[in-house]
């Protein structure tokens, strides 16, 4: 439900020309600078030839950079620019300033226990997840 109301808000606003696959890869891109393009394909669950769909997407707007990889001649490297660092930067800071503007009603007790319950979840949940998408 907050992701909806994220995207949701996002796309009414106006800031998230992306699609979600595309925040998703330069989400992917910021943690893991010089990935290839098989390991975006398995972040975002779709084949290398989706993803090499959304790359060029990325690179046409000027968000990502696609270099040959120096020693594997049919391997790219994917990287963020300074401008996919800045939108994805701009995204977030936009995401985090409404679920703030949400949460500023809740009283601290509430926001206690929202605290504890996302604490909980994250203490559950990291053993099951693979280093490298922590």
């Amino acid at each position: 439900m907050v992701m909806r109301f994220i995207r949701r808000e996002l796309r009414d606003q106006g800031t998230l020309f992306l699609s979600l696959p595309q925040l998703r890869a330069l989400v992917y891109l910021d943690r893991c600078p010089g990935t290839d393009l098989s390991g975006l394909a398995d972040h975002l669950g779709v084949t290398a030839a989706t993803a090499s769909a959304v790359v060029n997407r990325l690179v046409q707007q000027g968000f990502v950079n696609r270099e040959l990889h120096p020693q594997k001649r049919r391997h790219v490297v994917l990287t963020l620019t300074r401008s996919g660092s800045q939108r994805l930067r701009l995204v977030r800071e936009t995401a985090y300033s409404l679920v703030r503007n949400v949460l500023a009603d809740r009283s601290a007790s509430e926001l206690q226990k929202i605290m504890e319950g996302i604490a909980l979840l994250g203490t559950v949940f990291k053993g099951m997840v693979p280093r490298e998408d922590r």
